[in-house]
């Protein structure tokens, strides 16, 4: 129970402090049982970054674990300064960002690169929210070219798992049954028929991608996909202090030409992020109208700051290859399916939100839970991205109008999703092009709603015949 209470229909309690809305669990939000049960598995998710740490930044675990708190921080600032997303990585831009990486040798050199990369993430993001451009960009930008860099996204990452090599061919049987699993509590509508009729079926429900992730484990585990795990008990204890040697601080700052070679990777990134935030703020929406007892507030440009500080902690003191995000697509998804349940489910979408990721940060100093599920920390990754790619594919083809948006959207899609450095940059070139050629009733001059009406009235009707 929150001190603070919320009257039906007004927005959720809130303490001003300039463009933030600060919100406190207990104080203005209930803690949430069913995320704070998500939190302590899904807080792995997290600790899949150590790998590309250690492989491309040339860092030890330990230090690698520390950096794992900083992000845990960075977590935990959306819900806490007024965001209504539930905050992760730039997940489809890692293959990106690797590429970026390969030129570097890990170790000092590597982490200056990924220090110029995230600065200018940072600039990009805080630019846009300062200035209110960001909020204009999701008015301004063609729906064909926004869906289209969503589906593009989320096929991105599906082909991340399916192609040879990846880790579909290393762990098939783990990764396909937690899918099914997960994607079936999610998504199934069969399976929110037995959630009416079930008041255990409602439980599991409550849990989100929880018993997907619980069962690749297991399944991993007994068919010998992921070795055993070596529980350890106590507190754990980050090695701050070797952290502090693979900071901008101690290895000196990146060289001019550093920060000019990661521009076309940033830019590349904030598309992608462009698409995470459309997709949250879709979600958020869709849930918002069924939910009339709490006035959410989307506000894109405090989306967008929010992200930049978070970018900016972790150039710092975090050099982070995932990058911070405005949305972890799969676990925002499950908390707005809960929320939409109604105010006993769950309170507020904040209150969804930061339990999860409060609780995700307590979790990692319990050692138990670490040691349990680092030998497991690439299967988090990949159901997250599999989760990903249906929820990106399944928004980004909802807000299609007609079938001039849906052919354009779907060359963006498809052009964004090829193993290219430079395909992000193609693909919005591309819609553009597209959408003046083929979409706009007028070639040339403005042209008024009613046209885009008729037009589609008139390309559905073609169709009929």
């Amino acid at each position: 129970m929150a001190i603070q209470q919320r009257k039906d229909g007004a927005e959720h309690p809130y303490w001003p402090a300039g463009p933030f809305k600060i919100r406190l669990p207990f104080v203005h939000y209930r803690w949430e049982f069913p995320e704070m049960v998500q939190g302590l598995v899904m807080f792995v998710v997290g600790l899949a970054m150590i790998p590309l740490l250690q492989k491309y930044l040339g860092m030890p675990y330990e230090a690698a674990l520390a950096f794992c708190f900083i992000a845990g921080i960075g977590y935990m600032l959306p819900a806490l300064l007024g965001v209504p997303l539930v905050p992760g990585w730039i997940t489809p831009a890692i293959p990106v960002v690797i590429l970026f990486l390969n030129g570097y040798e890990p170790g000092p050199e590597a982490i200056k690169a990924m220090f110029a990369l995230q600065i200018e993430v940072m600039v990009i993001f805080l630019i846009l929210g300062l200035t209110g451009w960001g909020s204009k960009l999701v008015n301004v930008i063609p729906n064909s070219l926004k869906s289209g860099i969503i589906i593009g996204a989320g096929i991105a990452a599906m082909m991340g798992e399916l192609k040879a090599g990846g880790r579909i061919d290393n762990t098939p049987i783990s990764l396909i049954a937690g899918s099914i699993v997960a994607a079936y509590i999610l998504f199934s509508l069969s399976f929110k028929n037995v959630v009416e009729q079930s008041a255990f079926a409602r439980k599991i429900a409550n849990f989100g991608m929880v018993p997907g992730m619980l069962v690749a484990m297991a399944i991993g585990w007994i068919v010998g996909e992921y070795p055993l795990p070596d529980i350890q008990w106590g507190i754990t204890h980050p090695d701050f202090e070797l952290m502090s040697q693979y900071l901008i601080m101690s290895i000196g700052f990146p060289e001019l030409d550093m920060f000019l070679l990661a521009i076309p990777t940033a830019l590349i990134a904030y598309v992608i992020a462009f698409g995470d935030i459309l997709v949250g703020t879709t979600l958020v929406a869709r849930v918002d109208r069924e939910r009339p007892d709490e006035q959410i507030e989307i506000s894109v440009d405090r989306i967008h700051v929010v992200t930049a500080i978070r970018n900016a902690l972790h150039a710092f003191l975090a050099p982070w290859p995932g990058l911070s995000g405005p949305l972890f697509t799969a676990a925002h998804a499950t908390v707005a399916e809960r929320y939409a349940m109604g105010r006993k489910a769950m309170d507020s979408i904040y209150s969804g939100g930061g339990t999860f990721w409060v609780t995700g940060f307590l979790a990692l100093f319990c050692l138990p839970l670490v040691s349990m599920f680092k030998p497991v920390l690439p299967i988090a990754l990949s159901l997250t991205l599999v989760l990903t790619a249906y929820i990106c594919i399944m928004v980004g083809m909802e807000q299609l109008k007609n079938s001039a948006e849906r052919g354009v959207a779907g060359i963006v899609a498809v052009t964004l999703a090829m193993p290219d450095p430079k395909s992000t940059v193609y693909a919005v070139v591309i819609g553009l092009v597209l959408y003046f050629l083929i979409e706009r009733p007028r070639l040339l001059g403005k042209h008024k709603e009613e046209d885009e009406f008729i037009f589609a009235d008139a390309k559905t009707s073609e169709e009929s015949r």
